[in-house]
C-alpha cells in the first residue's frame, strides 16, 4: 500500500511538473512568440537578414515600404521625407515602422503564428505633409512632429538629416550625414530653452495662489546667488500673462526660486519631460531636470530651460497635446485610425489657463499676421547650447475643432524660435489644414 502511495504521489509530482513546464511555455509563447517568429533566420519572413514580407501605406494609401519585393516609396521625395518613419531593411535605423511593426507585417498572431503573406498596415502620417516638412527645415538637422490631439494619431514625424533609403551615399562619413541614422523626434534630447517655461508655468498656476494679482518687475537681469541671469529684453512692470509673451527670465527666474527645485522636478517628471516615453512600443530618450541648491543661479536657469535641463522634442509635443485636449492626452500612436487610452497630466482648469496665455503669445507678442488663418496657441523658444549658438524651438496646437492639430519643431544651430522654428511649423500647419488630415 505505501509503495502504491508513493508510486501515486511520484505520478502526481510528475503531472503538475508537466502542467507547470507547459504554462510556462505558454506564458514564454504569449511574451516572446513573436520574436521567436521573427527571428532573423526564419526564412519564411527574412531573405537576407532583411523583412521580407507585408506592407506599410501612408494613411492615403501611398506605398511607404514593400517587404515583398523590399522596396521603398516610387517618389524620391518622399523616400527621404519617409526615411525615420519608416526605417530601413538593413537595420540601421531601429526606430522605424518596419521594426515597430514587424510582427503584424508578418502577419503574426499568438494563435496562427506567421502568415508567410504578411499583412498591410496603414500609418498615420501624411506622406505630402512629411515631404512639406523636410522641405521647411531647409537643411536644418531637427526635426518637426505634428498629432491630432483628439484621436493621438502622429499626422507628421520628420527627422534631418536624411538620405535616400533606395539609393544610399556609399559613405556617411560626411559632415552632411552626422547623426543620419538618429530619429531627431524620438533618440534625442536638447535643451528646451523658453518652452520650458510652459512646465514651470504649469507649477506655479497650480502652487501659487496669488499667480495672477501679481506684478512682476524686469530691469533686463537680476542677481540670484552672486551671479546675473540676463532677461531677454528690459520688460519693466508685467502680468504673468505678459511675462510668458515676453519669455521674460527674470520673471520665471523668481518663479523658479520661489517654486523650488523639488516641485520644478516633480512637474517635469509629471509632464513627461524626464520620462522615457512609448510610441507603438518604441521607446523615447528619457530627458533630464536636476535639483539645483535653494538660492543658487542654477535653480533660476533650470525654471527657465537652461542649466543642465535636457527634453525629448516627442515630450514636447505630448505635452503641447496634453495642454490642447483639456489635460488629457490620448496615447500617441503611428496607425490610421487607431486611438488609444488617454493619461491625465493637468487639471483642465490649469491647462486652460496654459492654453489662453498660448494664444496670448501669438496675439501680442508673436503676431497673429505670421500665421495666417491659424487659431494658433504657441510657446518659443531659444535654447543656448554653450557654442555660441542656439537651437531653435516652437512648439503649441491650433484651437481648432475641426484642425485639430499639436506640433513641435526643433532646428538645431537656427538661432530664434519665432523667426526659424515658427516659420517651419507655419508652414507644416498650413499644408496640414489644407490636406484637411
Amino acid at each position: 500500500m505505501k509503495r502504491v502511495k508513493h508510486r501515486a504521489s511520484v505520478a502526481m509530482l510528475l503531472a503538475l511538473a508537466i502542467v507547470a513546464g507547459l504554462g510556462f511555455f505558454l506564458f514564454r509563447l504569449w511574451s516572446d512568440g513573436a520574436d521567436w517568429a521573427l527571428y532573423r533566420a526564419n526564412q519564411s519572413v527574412y531573405s537576407g537578414g532583411m523583412l521580407r514580407t507585408g506592407t506599410l501605406t501612408d494613411r492615403e494609401g501611398v506605398i511607404l515600404a514593400d517587404g515583398t519585393a523590399g522596396t521603398y516609396a516610387e517618389n524620391a521625395n518622399t523616400r527621404r521625407a519617409c526615411l525615420h518613419l519608416i526605417g530601413d531593411y538593413s537595420g540601421n535605423i531601429g526606430t522605424g515602422a518596419l521594426q515597430a511593426f514587424r510582427s503584424e507585417m508578418a502577419g503574426y498572431s499568438f494563435v496562427f503564428g506567421t502568415a508567410r503573406s504578411g499583412e498591410s498596415l496603414a500609418l498615420s502620417p501624411d506622406a505630402r505633409l512629411q515631404e512639406t516638412a523636410l522641405a521647411a527645415l531647409g537643411g536644418y538637422s531637427g526635426a518637426v512632429l505634428v498629432q491630432n490631439y483628439v484621436t493621438g494619431e502622429i499626422l507628421c514625424i520628420v527627422s534631418t538629416p536624411v538620405y535616400d533609403p533606395a539609393d544610399p551615399p556609399a559613405s556617411f562619413d560626411s559632415p552632411a550625414y552626422e547623426g543620419v541614422f538618429l530619429n531627431r523626434a524620438l533618440s534625442t534630447t536638447y535643451t528646451p530653452g523658453s518652452v520650458f517655461k510652459l512646465v514651470t508655468l504649469a507649477a506655479a498656476i497650480e502652487n501659487i495662489p496669488d499667480l495672477y494679482e501679481r506684478s512682476f518687475t524686469c530691469a533686463g537681469s537680476v542677481t540670484v546667488g552672486g551671479n546675473p541671469v540676463v532677461c531677454t529684453g528690459w520688460h519693466g512692470t508685467q502680468t504673468i500673462e505678459q511675462a510668458l509673451a515676453n519669455s521674460c527670465n527674470c520673471v520665471f527666474a523668481e518663479l523658479s526660486l520661489e517654486l523650488g527645485a523639488d516641485t520644478l522636478a516633480a512637474y517635469a517628471e509629471k509632464l513627461g519631460y524626464t520620462d522615457s516615453l512609448t510610441l507603438d512600443g518604441i521607446s523615447s530618450a528619457a530627458g533630464r531636470f536636476d535639483r539645483a541648491e535653494a538660492g543658487t543661479s542654477d535653480l533660476a536657469w533650470s525654471g527657465i530651460g537652461q542649466s543642465t535641463d535636457l527634453v525629448c522634442p516627442f515630450a514636447v509635443l505630448r505635452f503641447s497635446a496634453a495642454i490642447a485636449a483639456g489635460g488629457t492626452v490620448p496615447e500617441a500612436t503611428l496607425l490610421a485610425g487607431s486611438s488609444g487610452k488617454s493619461v491625465r497630466l493637468l487639471s483642465a482648469d490649469t491647462a486652460k489657463k496654459l492654453g489662453d496665455m498660448m494664444s496670448y503669445n501669438v496675439q501680442y507678442a508673436y503676431g497673429s499676421w505670421l500665421f495666417p488663418n491659424l487659431a494658433l496657441c504657441a510657446k518659443s523658444g531659444t535654447a543656448e547650447v554653450g557654442d555660441g549658438t542656439s537651437h531653435a524651438w516652437f512648439t503649441g496646437y491650433l484651437d481648432d475643432e475641426e484642425h485639430p492639430y499639436a506640433f513641435a519643431v526643433i532646428a538645431e544651430h537656427a538661432g530664434g524660435g519665432l523667426t526659424v522654428a515658427g516659420a517651419i511649423a507655419n508652414t507644416v500647419l498650413q499644408k496640414a489644414v489644407e490636406l484637411e488630415l
